[in-house]
């Protein structure tokens, strides 16, 4: 991360061997909008009464802090831009990571002992994989800002957490064999002076409950530099927001999780044309929201781990021409059906989201089924133009795309071949007491919709006789009275085997029965045991779903 930021640092170092190589520049990087953005800068900083006026090191003989806060400025358009900055927009510009902020006041940290616990091994994960925490406690008025708390902490002030780690505790040799650890998280604060003066603080008793050795191996020194341990429980206490900046490893040659990440540059822009609009603001605005861009990707596993961030272009350096508020902006994510290929044009089942937010970027982590999704990039308020980058980041491809077209494109064969004239969403519900093949009496279903020669094929439900299929396809039919077929099989490990069919009428429509399940051929209407519960929505408006 360092070599991003600060390229060839050593034949950029001042050398008293070689004096007339300084050419008294200097050249940063920083990660923005998708990629490394050169900055190159002179070394004269701005000082009052010989001293510098922002950021400074301890030793009087080192400037890189005060250069590469420079270089940020300049690209950011001023000092006066960095001012009140977000800290979370700042990780992400200096590793090119993925920013999770988290309110400590919710999701029941404060209370609940086990999602304290969750929470620890996920910061922990971050701290072990070199990504970057920063944590404060937030002023709700101006005059708390920077205040000193009695616990010694500062309201309203970054601090970055330094390290994170069980402790052991006890002396001697047998500390080893004993289970006795503590859940602990060393912060600094970036003024190098006040800290913490609560248990484990630097000079507290407690320390004697740790070896010298352990105390050695963890660095705790007893000076006022700003920096200070405290257990998991205190800071989960006492602080009320914590920031998570992931590094996303990419590389397959990593023995840590690899992820496969796609980038997308999209944009908002107005148009009187509905279907050429596409800043049609939040869901609140329902007339026009499906009119903002929609990407679609894929979930290939039974259960994924889905990143998403989304990052407008940053205002900040346009301050001064009247444009430096970043726009709220936000996102939804919606489960549809496994074949779609056009745009969506009425709300399906929406699985997440986030908050929508006037941030430089939005951000969630969220655990999805196998199927399709749609993410529908938006700024609140409808009309609003600007530029925007969507990553996703999944455990396999995801084959992230656009969807551009409303509906099957007419070519020059549409003619000769036909065009549809019908639209129907197949919504294949649950299915209730179908037959057992285990020797246990369980089985394994999936479902297969077939209509004028496609088929959509559901994941596979394991040990169930009733799976909840909640499984979707989507068909544009030429020939609408030609009936639709719905079959389950059970998946074995040679061959699958059938398990009974449902045959619905082609008509347009819109209803949802149960149904029995029949053999194939000549067999009995209900010679096979289950029910299958299906929705059908049809149109003869291509853009009505």
């Amino acid at each position: 991360m360092c070599c991003q930021v600060i390229p060839d640092w050593k034949d950029q170092e001042w050398e008293e061997e070689k004096p007339e190589s300084y050419a008294g520049i200097f050249h940063f990087r920083f990660w923005r909008f998708g990629e490394w953005v050169d900055v190159v800068i002179d070394d004269r900083l701005p000082t009052v009464s010989g001293e510098l006026v922002y950021c400074h090191s301890n030793d009087s003989r080192e400037f890189w802090s005060a250069l590469v806060e420079k270089a940020y400025a300049k690209m950011c358009g001023c000092y006066e831009a960095l001012d009140g900055g977000n800290t979370s927009d700042a990780l992400v510009d200096f590793t090119g990571g993925v920013s999770e902020p988290m309110d400590l006041m919710e999701n029941g940290f404060k209370e609940d002992e086990e999602k304290r616990s969750e929470l620890f091994e996920k910061v922990l994960k971050v701290h072990d994989r070199g990504g970057l925490i920063s944590c404060s406690i937030k002023a709700t008025t101006a005059a708390d800002m920077e205040a000193k708390l009695s616990c010694g902490l500062v309201k309203g002030h970054a601090y970055a957490v330094t390290d994170v780690r069980r402790v052991r505790l006890g002396q001697g040799l047998m500390a080893y064999f004993r289970s006795d650890k503590l859940t602990m998280i060393r912060m600094r604060n970036p003024w190098g002076e006040k800290e913490w003066n609560g248990p484990w603080s630097d000079s507290s008793e407690e320390w004697k409950k740790v070896s010298n050795s352990e105390r050695e191996k963890i660095g705790v020194t007893v000076q006022d530099d700003g920096e200070f341990w405290m257990t998991f429980d205190d800071f989960i206490a006492n602080f009320t927001d914590l920031i998570l900046c992931r590094l996303i490893n990419t590389s397959y040659l990593s023995l840590h999780k690899t992820w496969e990440e796609a980038v997308i540059r999209g944009s908002w822009r107005c148009h009187d044309d509905p279907l050429i609009n596409r800043a049609g603001g939040c869901t609140n605005n329902k007339h026009s929201f499906l009119q903002n861009p929609q990407y679609v990707f894929d979930v290939k596993k039974p259960e994924d781990e889905v990143l998403i961030c989304l990052q407008q272009k940053d205002r900040r350096a346009t301050l001064r021409e009247g444009r430096g508020e970043n726009m709220a902006i936000g996102f939804e994510l919606h489960r549809v059906e496994l074949n779609r290929t056009y745009c969506m044009h009425v709300t399906q089942q929406k699985v997440g989201g986030s908050a929508f937010i006037n941030s430089r970027s939005v951000f969630i982590r969220i655990d999805l089924k196998e199927g399709r999704y749609v993410i529908i990039p938006t700024t609140f308020d409808p009309g609003l133009e600007g530029d925007f980058l969507l990553r996703t980041f999944t455990d396999v491809p995801s084959d992230c795309r656009e969807l551009t077209l409303h509906e099957p494109p007419q070519t020059c064969w549409s003619g000769l071949c036909g065009y549809p004239s019908l639209v129907t969403q197949v919504h294949i519900l649950q299915a209730t007491g179908i037959a057992g093949q285990d020797s246990d009496g369980a089985s394994h279903p999936y479902v297969i919709i077939r209509c004028e020669g496609e088929k959509v094929r559901s994941p596979v439900h394991k040990d169930t006789r009733s799976p909840d299929f909640d499984t979707k396809g989507l068909f544009y039919r030429k020939k609408s009275n030609q009936p639709i077929s719905i079959e389950i099989y059970n998946h074995n490990v040679l061959m699958d085997s059938f398990l009974g069919q449902v045959t619905l009428p082609g008509e347009q429509g819109h209803f949802q029965q149960t149904l029995h399940l029949s053999g194939k051929g000549n067999r009995r209407d209900n010679d096979l045991p289950g029910t299958l519960t299906v929705a059908i929505l049809s149109s003869s408006v291509l853009t009505n779903i």
